[in-house]
């Protein structure tokens, strides 16, 4: 069982003690990582990237090189791993924020065929818990769609959807000092944060916006 802390208390104690994090090397989960192992937890960090391979080592976890769309693969590192839950912070987002539109069906096909199968893997596994990461704002054509595909596919096996605010502060879109997101957003540290102390939600879409409170009330 891990233990989570903020400050010198303990604020939670989650069942969870070995985690497949995919998406471990982005901007959310290079901060879930660290966290999570503080926490006492396992993690296996999956990165497609072999040159971020060093970086999640260096954070304490296994690194795990791995493309999501390559199912069979997926599925044997997801196996091999063992997993008590399977967290889902895997996205396809351009560096530059002026190149978003022209990435959107990336994002897509991400939310879609990816979340297939990361699902698939996971139950290969046996996971007991799927965590996936969405997002807090409405979109419009395909990537509404994917959106809608996530949540439905995660929420038919039980599992967490967490809809975010837009991320600002270091590695995001918005860096420290600069003009913030329009609502909703949040922090991308309190999104890691909150990310962590909502690992025993039960089964539902939880919005974790800055102006949404932390009493992780589902929005389903």
């Amino acid at each position: 069982m891990c233990e989570l802390r903020r400050g010198a208390g303990v604020v939670a104690r989650v069942r969870w003690v070995k985690i497949f994090l995919a998406g471990a090397s982005g901007v959310l989960g290079s901060r879930l990582t660290p966290m999570l192992i503080a926490a006492g937890c396992r993690v296996a960090g999956m990165t497609r990237s072999p040159e971020k391979a060093e970086m999640l080592a260096g954070l304490g976890a296994e690194p795990v090189v791995c493309d999501v769309f390559d199912a069979a693969g997926l599925e044997q590192a997801v196996r091999a791993y063992a997993p008590d839950l399977v967290m889902h912070q895997l996205t396809d987002l351009p560096d530059r924020a002026e190149d978003l539109a022209a990435g959107r069906a990336a994002n897509a096909r991400m939310r879609k065929e990816g979340t297939a199968n990361l699902i698939a893997a996971a139950q290969a596994a046996g996971a007991k818990r799927f965590v996936a990461q969405s997002v807090a704002w409405e979109m419009s054509g395909e990537g509404q769609a994917a959106k809608e595909f996530l949540e439905s596919a995660v929420l038919g096996l039980g599992g967490v959807v967490l809809r975010y605010g837009q991320f600002y502060g270091a590695g995001t879109y918005y860096p420290e000092g600069a003009k913030l997101p329009d609502p909703p957003r949040i922090h991308v540290d309190e999104a890691a944060a909150r990310t962590v102390l909502g690992l025993d939600l039960g089964s539902g879409i939880y919005a974790l916006t800055e102006d949404g409170g932390s009493d992780f009330t589902p929005v389903n």
